[in-house]
């Protein structure tokens, strides 16, 4: 399976936001965006000059499958970000696909942000994004629990 990375656009947002409303989907990735309004005002933002996040698509063989993307970037003298991604294409998971997308996203946004560190959240039974994080070179720095379910927060320097 190839992997590559496309532009995001109001047409992927609304795919992505009706594909990851899926229960096993929104019980391992919550979402900030409740509606789908918010979802394309969230993805307008990201278009302006000086936007704090930056996202890109996965595709697997030229099928868009899911996104990839940073939120909370700082640009100033020690720039950091955090770390996002769902595949949301049954299909297309434990096959690799998340892993070769965040090492593609990494590269990318690393170069375009001049990112020295890259932070991720995830539930702790959460297996498959521990796995993606892990092979892409995150460790683990702090468990905790958030809203009574254990949680990981994960760094990588770049």
């Amino acid at each position: 399976m190839e992997i590559a990375l496309g532009e995001r656009t109001a047409e992927t947002v609304t795919i992505y936001f009706e594909r990851s409303a899926r229960p096993e989907i929104r019980a391992m990735l919550p979402q900030k965006a409740r509606t789908l309004e918010e979802a394309l005002a969230d993805y307008r933002d990201t278009l302006r000059p000086g936007a704090a996040s930056f996202g890109r698509t996965i595709l697997a063989d030229g099928r868009y499958v899911g996104d990839v993307w940073c939120y909370c970037i700082h640009e100033d003298e020690d720039p950091d970000a955090m770390l996002s991604f769902c595949v949301f294409e049954p299909s297309c998971r434990s096959q690799g696909a998340a892993t070769r997308a965040v090492a593609l996203f990494l590269e990318e946004a690393a170069a375009r942000y001049s990112l020295r560190t890259v932070g991720a959240f995830t539930f702790s039974d959460n297996a498959a994004s521990l796995r993606v994080l892990e092979k892409n070179g995150f460790s683990v720095q702090e468990e905790f629990s958030e809203d009574g379910r254990a949680s990981k927060y994960l760094r990588r320097t770049l």
